[in-house]
């Protein structure tokens, strides 16, 4: 690799461990903010509507291609500023974020009014109170949506220049409103407490902090012109992002939507497990490729594309290893973790005993996500929205039967491995893509990696397992967690040493020099 190539990569590193560690720390606080959910509101009816009032908004947020702006902005907004200066790149942002605004405004305001018939279009297993519950939460959290889209505008901005301060605290103090407003208004009002703690989460957090950082770098303007051309090429890089789906979006609305007929709590149960597999997936993959579409985008930019295969493959391998690692690891400790978080107040031992079993059958998938999110940046980078969107909405649509199959035989657990499985089919079907369009990455380093990833975690999460004494209580749990985590990073380290590849031992040099 260039100097100027490892220049890239060192820079990548550093951006990912500063995104790792906003997002393992929002992790935490996002523990918090579910032992707060789980003490307060327990896995119920309530909690079922709460989780439930979230699809509209994300169905929104999905149409402006909000969970995606990074990715549809950040290479047009690189090339402008490279190709045609510093005006040219402002006049760009003023024009999509006047504009995709003025959208979101509108659209919220639609969904809003629309929300009684929308809600019971969805969730018609819902008894009548839970639905009506669910319409006032939706009502709720629904504008949020418009600071997530205008706020991520603005990030995506700044990270183009290599600033992620912005991005690394807006999931901080997004969770930190939501934990406040449920103990401040939980008491009296229970579970809409927690959904005012969202909007104003929305505001202060992905939205306020990235406009103060903004207004110190960028010249932020506002400017409404839908038929402008930069923002219609804009428009036809986020198009696919907008009409199409992929199972990292779709997965959990197949889950709400079918886990209302199989009974209350259904929907809960299953949103505490993913949440807890979520963890991983945010702290390797969703940092990982946060960081890695600027140095993509720059290296596709300047025609450097052998370095970007480079680039790309050792960014895969990296994350594949951790993802395998982090995944065996909750695997080993999921019945544990699981009653230290929530069991108290409304959670029951039952409640545990399922979502324990559900965190486990999440872990499989862990790997597939990671990988992913991670993969896709190589067609993003390159302009290429369309066929990775055509690829995804085609998968998600082909696993519509199995979801609908394994959930009626087995229920939330049927869901939950559906997920596992269409999950690892897409991850396969976009790298066996980008192989054959771009030459890239290797398959067989990278399944070289994944399997030397899977000698170490396999005796890794054994260790864990023997490791624990299983005594009960909240101290025997803490005392389980503690052995369990010192069994599985002793193992993993000597796996490591013995049968790890180059990729796995830079992963694990980054980890170390992270927590030095």
């Amino acid at each position: 690799m260039s100097e100027d190539g490892g220049g890239q990569g060192r820079r990548l590193g550093a951006a990912a461990l500063i995104l790792a560690a906003s997002v393992a720390l929002s992790r935490v606080i996002g523990y918090v903010r579910e032992a707060v959910l789980a003490k307060q509101v327990g896995a119920g009816a309530a909690m079922d509507a709460y989780r439930a009032a979230f699809t509209l908004p994300d169905l929104l947020n999905h149409l402006l291609a909000g969970g995606a702006l990074a990715i549809a902005f950040i290479p047009l907004y690189t090339r402008a500023r490279e190709e045609r200066g510093e005006p040219a790149a402002e006049r760009l942002l003023a024009t999509v974020l006047g504009t995709l605004g003025v959208l979101a405004v509108l659209l919220t305001a639609a969904m809003w009014l629309l929300a009684e018939p929308l809600v019971a279009l969805q969730f018609g297993g819902f008894p009548p109170e839970v639905q009506a519950l669910t319409v006032r939460l939706t009502r709720i959290v629904l504008p949020a949506q418009i600071f997530f889209v205008t706020g991520g505008i603005v990030r995506a901005a700044l990270m183009a220049h290599g600033r992620f301060g912005a991005q690394a605290l807006a999931p901080l103090v997004y969770n930190v409103c939501i934990i406040g407003f449920g103990l401040v208004l939980g008491e009296r009002h229970g579970v809409v407490g927690f959904a005012w703690g969202a909007l104003v989460g929305a505001v202060l957090g992905p939205f306020l902090i990235a406009l103060l950082d903004a207004m110190r770098t960028l010249k932020i303007r506002l400017r409404v012109a839908p038929a402008d051309r930069e923002f219609l090429a804009y428009l036809v890089v986020a198009l696919p992002l907008m009409i199409g789906v992929s199972l990292l979006t779709v997965d959990e609305w197949y889950e709400r939507w079918l886990g209302d007929a199989l009974g209350e709590g259904v929907i809960a149960r299953l949103g505490y497990a993913r949440q807890l597999m979520l963890v991983p997936v945010a702290v390797v993959g969703q940092a990982i490729a946060a960081a890695a579409l600027p140095a993509f985008s720059r290296l596709f930019s300047a025609g450097r594309r052998e370095e970007l295969d480079r680039l790309l493959l050792r960014t895969l391998q990296i994350a594949l290893a951790l993802a395998v690692l982090s995944a065996a690891a909750a695997f080993s400790v999921a019945t544990p973790l699981v009653r230290v978080l929530f069991e108290r107040g409304a959670f029951t031992p039952e409640d545990t005993r399922v979502v324990a079993r559900l965190l486990e059958i999440f872990c499989f998938a862990v790997p597939a996500w990671v990988v992913q999110q991670v993969a896709a940046r190589a067609f993003f980078a390159r302009g290429d929205t369309w066929r990775p969107m055509l690829l995804g909405t085609g998968l998600a649509l082909l696993a519509i039967p199995l979801y609908l199959t394994l959930g009626d035989r087995a229920g939330a657990a049927g869901l939950a491995a559906a997920g596992a499985l269409a999950m690892s089919a897409n991850a396969l079907a976009t790298l066996l893509l980008a192989r054959r369009l771009h030459g890239a990455p290797d398959l067989g380093a990278l399944a070289g990696t994944g399997l030397r990833a899977l000698a170490v975690a396999a005796p890794a999460c054994v260790a864990a397992v023997l490791a624990q004494l299983g005594a009960g209580g909240t101290w025997g749990d803490l005392a389980d967690l503690a052995l369990a985590g010192i069994g599985f990073g002793l193992v993993a380290l000597v796996g490591i040493r013995l049968v790890g590849d180059a990729a796995m031992r830079e992963a694990l040099r980054r980890v170390i020099r992270s927590r030095a």
